[in-house]
């Protein structure tokens, strides 16, 4: 089986999520190493407009399969499901939830309307696409603003907490500028756990992870935003490691994971996914987000949860292509 490694190319240098879009051509060599290891033929393909010429390469190369790396197209991040929809049509059987899940976990006002019907305890939350702002005025505080089609904490930091109307007033329209349409969410004081799931047709829960945000002073409210993620030079990204817990009490583990099971299902995630969540000090648990094709590089939170229940990166891989191989039958 011959392997195309389907990948977005990163944004151009100062653009404003240059940062976090790099990370793609990191999760593209620590695959193609991976591959290489297990005697797998592969090839990396950047997948872009240009439909004719991917499918060009795809035939004059033979790929049997893809191993899907593609989390936007030309830079849009709302695009992140069409690539699966080209896959899908040609027939090719590739690594990673399908073009709908894509589609509905990158649109964060699409994810809380399925969250919200199915059940699930999510923060309140109102859509905001310009025009009238008293709307929203009665919204309580504190609250986060989120954009609403983008991922990777693009848009997500400190100053996205507005604490009283007057600044709901200054920074939505500010926001709105900048990246377009937005959700002003209930922000959830508490502790944060991201819980991984691994496996295909059956996912299984990975090792817990929890973000340790015991470094923080007071002054800094506890989300893992753009900084935290991709800014080497902020506190924030030394100050938000993840931490395996092993004293959590059962009661609370065991609903912690099935909350997490139940989004996972919820957005028919395929082959793995990772689930942020929200533990208040009431002991209430809030979905944050489904995160579908979570990122793939050595240092990302999956990898470490895979990596804490024992597998090394080729290993994980080699379970990916056990997937393809499934679906190939």
């Amino acid at each position: 089986m011959k392997i195309g490694i389907v990948y977005n190319r990163p944004a151009a240098t100062g653009a404003a999520n240059w940062q976090s879009s790099q990370d793609v051509l990191q999760q593209v060599a620590a695959v193609e190493g991976a591959l290489r290891e297990l005697a797998i033929d592969c090839l990396a393909i950047p997948f872009d407009r240009d439909l004719a010429a991917f499918m060009a390469t795809v035939k004059a190369e033979k790929i049997e399969a893809i191993f899907n790396l593609c989390e936007s197209v030309d830079d849009d991040a709302q695009l992140i499901g069409h690539p699966a929809a080209v896959f899908e049509l040609l027939g090719l059987p590739f690594t990673g939830s399908g073009s709908l899940s894509l589609m509905l976990t990158t649109d964060k006002l699409l994810s809380k309307r399925q969250l919200t019907a199915a059940g699930f305890m999510t923060p309140d939350y109102l859509a905001y696409d310009g025009g009238e702002i008293n709307p929203l005025l009665n919204f309580a505080l504190p609250a986060i603003i989120k954009p609403r089609l983008e991922d990777a904490s693009i848009g997500i930091d400190q100053e996205s907490i507005i604490f009283n109307k007057k600044e709901l007033k200054e920074k939505i329209p500010l926001f709105h500028r900048q990246y377009g349409p937005l959700l002003l969410e209930q922000f959830i004081d508490g502790r944060e756990f991201n819980i991984s799931l691994f496996g295909y047709p059956r996912a299984y829960n990975l090792p817990l992870a929890e973000i340790d945000f015991s470094a923080f002073p007071k002054e800094l409210q506890k989300i893992v935003g753009y900084r935290a993620k991709w800014d080497e030079e902020a506190f924030e990204y030394h100050n938000t490691g993840r931490i395996f817990p092993q004293n959590l009490p059962q009661p609370l583990e065991r609903n912690l994971r099935k909350v997490a099971t139940g989004a996972y299902k919820l957005f028919m995630l395929r082959d793995y996914g990772r689930i942020d969540l929200r533990l208040d000090n009431r002991g209430k648990i809030y979905v944050l987000e489904a995160n579908a094709n979570p990122c793939l590089s050595p240092d990302a939170g999956f990898i470490a949860a895979a990596e804490q229940a024992g597998m090394n990166y080729t290993e994980i891989v080699r379970n990916f292509v056990n997937f393809l191989q499934t679906r190939a039958q």
